[in-house]
């Protein structure tokens, strides 16, 4: 039970906490105690839920339910041997209590015992006529074992015991979708719309099925039928604006984003999606006029960040671009996505070591792609950083062992430091795997494709 000022309930709060202040034991009864603590531990005031537990038992040392408070601060606290022991105890005191399965499941779960906290809460099922809660703790049982089926199948159970539990249909949705079953997914939705025609959540989530499918004409309907339903749901305008994006009708879009400025506080989602359809409609200064907006709401949101300084790459303005790229990364040198803008942003700009810095922190950060790391050797190739620009390259290598690009520039740099039976070794593998990229050699290495040895070379292997 929550305690309101305006409720009754309210007066027993203030009692404790008035006794705690003067150090005068009160009377309390059982429930009182529990009412007091359930409170606490929802405000998270965990020490003050400790001192109800102990003031409590002390006044009824027989209390189960009073007990099982200890058992979930024992759990809360990882002291798993302490709870095990506590519920040993009261199981022999009560062993038709289900609430005692349920924190033993609860310790079996702790100790990553998903199957054995399984069987605990089945033998809990078995001693209460309220089986929703139950059903929702083994289908998140389940959860953590993946076993998605499973878990589908409980927490449907709980949507048939109460269909207005929309944690559970959140959930049965997330498995169909974790199985990739959207057309099931559909299915079930509408069945549960026939029984339950204006769940909003349930329209919400069709919606969100059709999309996945490109279905927009019927994901526009649902989401429709989502905001007739309730047509104060943020959520319902955000997707539809999604959909309308997909068939190209951006001021609809618009119209359906901003509404929901006006419902809620401004989302940096919502903001960066009428940019991005204001310069769709090639409205610039609108566009501009919400990214701006977007960056300054969440600076964290890289989308914004990299909208931003896309807008000023499409408009040539490549110092512009620079300067929102360096205040990204400035918010977060982490962002992989930052850096390679950085990187091609200066290569443009022909700030040729800053671009290479750029491609080398987007490879530091796990971006391995092949185009990152043959744009960085080239880059240390013009450099004039030739074994670095190897080294870069035998690293791709590894990532992508058959490729001609990579031994086709090898071999040029070989051949430039006049190793040449790498420089040969190379330059075979690279025309056995893809003779149409010998260019490589012209391009990159013209000076070395016109010496007569390397011309010899290409001639023995042509023939």
């Amino acid at each position: 039970m929550e305690f309101s000022h305006n409720d009754n309930n309210y007066l027993p709060l203030t009692k404790f906490e008035s006794m705690l202040k003067t150090n005068h034991v009160l009377f309390f009864d059982s429930e009182e105690f529990e009412n007091i603590i359930h409170h606490y531990l929802n405000q998270g005031k965990i020490a003050l839920a400790k001192k109800a537990i102990k003031l409590g038992l002390d006044q009824h040392p027989t209390s189960i339910n009073l007990r099982l408070f200890k058992v979930e601060l024992y759990v809360f606290e990882d002291k798993l041997p302490e709870a095990d022991s506590l519920l040993n105890e009261l199981h022999n005191i009560d062993p038709t209590n289900e609430e005692i399965y349920i924190q033993k499941a609860n310790v079996f779960s702790k100790k990553d015992n998903h199957e054995q906290a399984i069987e605990v809460l089945k033998q809990a099922l078995e001693l209460t006529n309220d089986v929703v809660d139950l059903y929702s703790l083994i289908g998140m049982e389940y959860l953590f074992l993946d076993k998605y089926e499973d878990a589908k199948t409980y927490f449907m159970k709980c949507l048939e015991a109460d269909m207005n539990d929309y944690s559970a249909l959140y959930n049965v949705i997330y498995c169909f979708e974790f199985l990739n079953q959207n057309e099931d997914a559909i299915s079930y939705l509408n069945i549960f719309l026939d029984k339950n025609p204006y769940c909003e959540v349930a329209w919400h989530q069709l919606g969100k099925q059709y999309f996945t499918l490109k279905d927009y004409k019927k994901a526009l309907t649902s989401f429709d039928f989502a905001i007739i339903s309730d047509d104060t749901f943020v959520g319902a305008y955000l997707e539809r604006g999604k959909v309308l994006e997909q068939l190209k009708r951006y001021e609809d879009a618009i119209e359906n984003y901003t509404i929901t400025l006006k419902l809620d506080e401004p989302t940096s989602f919502a903001l960066l999606r009428i940019g991005s359809c204001h310069e769709k409609l090639d409205n610039k200064d609108l566009a501009l006029q919400y990214y701006d907006r977007t960056v300054h709401e969440d600076p964290l949101l890289d989308k914004g960040w990299i909208a931003i300084t896309k807008f000023y790459n499409k408009k040539g303005d490549s110092q512009k671009a620079l300067f929102f790229i360096n205040k990204a990364i400035n918010i977060d040198s982490e962002n992989v996505v930052y850096w390679k803008l950085y990187a091609q942003i200066n290569q443009r700009l022909k700030f040729y070591e800053e671009a290479e810095r750029g491609y080398k922190k987007a490879l530091e950060l796990g971006n391995y792609e092949l185009n990152t790391w043959l744009s960085r050797g080239d880059l240390l190739i013009k450099l004039g950083e030739l074994e670095a620009a190897i080294f870069n390259f035998q690293q791709a290598l590894e990532f992508y062992p058959e490729n001609a690009e990579l031994e086709y520039r090898l071999a040029g740099l070989f051949f430039t430091l006049k190793e040449y039976a790498k420089a040969t070794f190379h330059l075979k593998n690279g025309f056995k795997l893809d003779e149409d990229y010998a260019f490589i050699i012209d391009e990159l290495f013209p000076k070395i494709s016109e010496e007569l040895l390397v011309k010899n070379i290409l001639k023995q292997i042509y023939k």
